[in-house]
């Protein structure tokens, strides 16, 4: 069962079409390798931390971007000079091109990415907009001379057989 059909679930569903493409990309996603290996780490009520293993990747052959809510991390060694004089016993460093894409949650921005002793470190955090936020309304106090008094309206006027005959 490679893909999953989801539509019959959001039938009656309003507004969540987001959820059908995240279950979909899921499903496609458990196929991919495990290259290369990354953790991911809450760091926060709100953010997060995405360390991912790329021995021998520079800054130049790393591109990573954002679009509809999915963080693409792409590497291709561009100037990759092989060793031909050199006979390799084991060759367990990878530098292979890659594509890793990851689902963020609604809100979520890319702080920063920094590349350190072969591992890529991207800080992630959910920025809720203003709209979004819990706040506090204030309760002002109202005393009771500052409330008008109004006259009350009195039956003068009215016609107390015209009531009965109602």
């Amino acid at each position: 069962m490679n893909m999953l059909d989801f539509s019959p679930l959001l039938h009656t569903a309003i507004g969540f079409d987001r959820l059908a493409d995240v279950m979909g990309n899921m499903s496609r996603n458990v196929a991919d390798t495990a290259y290369p290996p990354y953790n991911i780490k809450k760091i926060g009520e709100h953010a997060y931390e995405l360390s991912m293993a790329i021995a021998g990747f520079g800054p130049e052959d790393l591109e990573l971007t954002t679009q509809n809510n999915t963080l693409t991390i792409s590497g291709r060694i561009v100037d990759q000079k092989e060793d031909k004089e050199s006979e390799y016993l084991h060759k367990g460093i990878a530098q292979r091109a890659f594509e890793r894409k990851f689902i963020l949650a609604d809100y979520m921005h890319v702080e920063n990415a920094t590349l350190n002793n072969g591992l890529l470190q991207i800080s992630l955090k959910v920025v809720l907009p203003d709209t979004l936020k819990q706040r506090s309304i204030p309760i002002s106090n109202v005393s009771a001379q500052q409330i008008e008094q109004k006259p009350i309206p009195t039956r003068e006027g009215i016609d107390s057989n015209a009531e009965v005959a109602a």
